[in-house]
């Protein structure tokens, strides 16, 4: 860092992105992302990386934002691949930064804190979202930005919106995004605008822990890691939400395109049989939720995420849902292949 100013701020900053990461309804398994940045330098979370593990970990690297910016400006390919963009005698790990690091280099403020907020998401995947969060969000400077797929297309979706004084984006089908001077303003606004955007989520009954048990038989199908997780299979309403598709990103590249429920008497094995294929995820109506046995600690984060998500949505609300070709196009991309490698490793 250049000054001790700036180092204080880098220690503050990752104190806070530990708490965040820390906190399921904040931010989950890989996802989520902070950034400080010092003179022309960009100091942000690695592709890959958990912000839990900020204070045990060194998670942060250096990107020259000038080129980045100009990159951005001119729709350049290159900035959807910022690893091209990082300070190499800085960071000698090799790591590559943020998928999402040309939203903080866009956002003037010194810091910036990228969420996926459960409550902002709920918000956020209604068609009705924008008119909701502005019921909400009276008094405070922000903008909401439509979907669009991370990297290069996100950044210029949000150059479009930006206006001066913005220090909070809302994200379609994504998350939050909240910029200030200093980690401690940072902070503080995070948590205005999350108590803002807050609603409770519907209650559901226990999980059936020996039915799922039954169910999943000789495979090597598991109880989620989180309890919560099965609330999405047994809560009707998020159920149907869940099963119509894709809601955002992280869902798709940790559990795959939507969500599988067994149909009525069937078991693990004719779910497998039915699809031909193994699926990450088998919610079971009224029981709860069994995991594939390989599934990685990022898979069930994203469970646990898709049950705090619909289990907050308004059931009567229209949703957007990803498209086939934004599935396929999330897929395909070069930084999620990467960010996937690195969860499938472990390394994440």
């Amino acid at each position: 860092m250049a000054t001790h100013a700036d180092a204080r701020e880098m220690a503050a900053l990752r104190a806070l992105s530990a708490a965040i990461g820390s906190d399921p309804h904040m931010t989950q398994a890989a996802g989520g992302n902070t950034s400080l940045k010092a003179g022309d330098t960009l100091w942000i979370k690695a592709s890959g990386t958990w912000l839990k593990d900020a204070l045990s970990d060194d998670i942060m690297v250096p990107v020259a934002m000038a080129p980045l910016l100009k990159a951005v400006e001119e729709r350049d390919p290159a900035a959807d691949k910022p690893q091209r963009f990082a300070i190499e005698n800085l960071n000698p790990r090799g790591l590559r930064p943020s998928i999402e690091t040309t939203v903080h280099a866009l956002m003037p403020q010194r810091v910036v804190l990228h969420v996926h907020c459960v409550d902002t998401i709920s918000l956020a995947v209604q068609a009705n979202g924008e008119t909701e969060v502005a019921r909400r969000l009276g008094g405070i400077e922000w903008a909401y930005v439509p979907y669009f797929r991370p990297g290069l297309p996100l950044a210029r979706g949000i150059a479009e919106k930006l206006r001066p004084g913005v220090d909070v984006l809302i994200l379609g089908n994504h998350g939050l995004v909240v910029a200030a001077e200093t980690v401690i303003d940072a902070e503080r606004l995070l948590g205005r605008v999350r108590s803002l955007l807050a609603r409770p989520a519907r209650v559901t009954a226990a999980p059936d822990i020996a039915a799922l048990t039954r169910l999943a038989g000789d495979s090597a199908y598991r109880l989620p890691a989180d309890a919560e997780a099965h609330a999405v299979a047994l809560d009707p309403e998020s159920r149907r939400l869940a099963e119509a598709g894709s809601l955002y990103p992280d869902h798709v590249i940790f559990l795959g395109q939507g969500s599988v429920v067994a149909r009525p008497g069937e078991d693990v094995a004719n779910v497998i049989a039915r699809l031909g294929t193994p699926p990450v995820v088998i919610l079971f109506p009224g029981a709860g939720v069994l995991m594939r046995g390989d599934a990685g600690a990022g898979a069930d984060a994203m469970q646990r995420c898709l049950a705090d998500v619909t289990a907050r949505v308004d059931s009567a609300a229209r949703l957007n849902y990803l498209t086939a070709a934004e599935h396929d196009e999330l897929v395909n991309w070069d930084a999620e292949q990467y960010r996937q490698k690195l969860n499938a490793t472990g390394a994440a």
